[in-house]
């Protein structure tokens, strides 16, 4: 019995290798998810604030109305209204007071909306929207600077 014993017991050196290689296993997955943290940043919005990224490169879009600011920033809280939900409205104080900016929500993509005014005739609006991960998202900016202009123009 104390033959079978011994080898019962001897038994578990020779699995020490899974036991290394879980913790290989683990260490890498610790290690990637480290890597993922890294690879995540931190941007600037188009209202002067910051967020977390997860993708960089472009994620706003312009557009240009002979319009006042005041007639766009109207314009841009109807479409956001219209889609989703404002969750501040923001005028940078070390500017002019025409200056305008708005942070919103559709679906879950989060929303920034600058108006600022280009010259005495010229009102330029910029859309950026980025997923809750952080990834950017073309297609909602241009949908919505789309119905910001469809908006100016059924207010005619």
């Amino acid at each position: 019995m104390a033959g079978k014993m011994r080898i019962v017991l001897d038994a578990g050196r020779g699995f020490d290798w899974t036991v290394a290689n879980m913790k290989t296993k683990f260490l890498a997955a610790v290690a990637g998810m480290g890597m993922a943290l890294l690879a995540a940043g931190c941007i600037s919005t188009v209202s002067g604030t910051h967020t977390t990224a997860m993708s960089f490169g472009e994620d706003s879009f312009s557009g240009r109305y002979e319009r006042t600011p005041d007639q766009v920033y109207q314009a841009s809280v109807t479409v956001i209204k219209n889609n989703g939900v404002i969750l501040t409205e923001y005028i940078p104080h070390d500017n002019t007071n025409s200056l305008r900016s708005l942070y919103g929500k559709v679906d879950t993509r989060k929303v920034w909306i600058n108006v600022e005014p280009v010259d005495q005739k010229i009102t330029q609006v910029t859309v950026q929207a980025r997923t809750r991960a952080g990834f950017r998202d073309q297609d909602l900016v241009h949908e919505l600077e789309k119905e910001i202009a469809l908006q100016l123009q059924s207010a005619r």
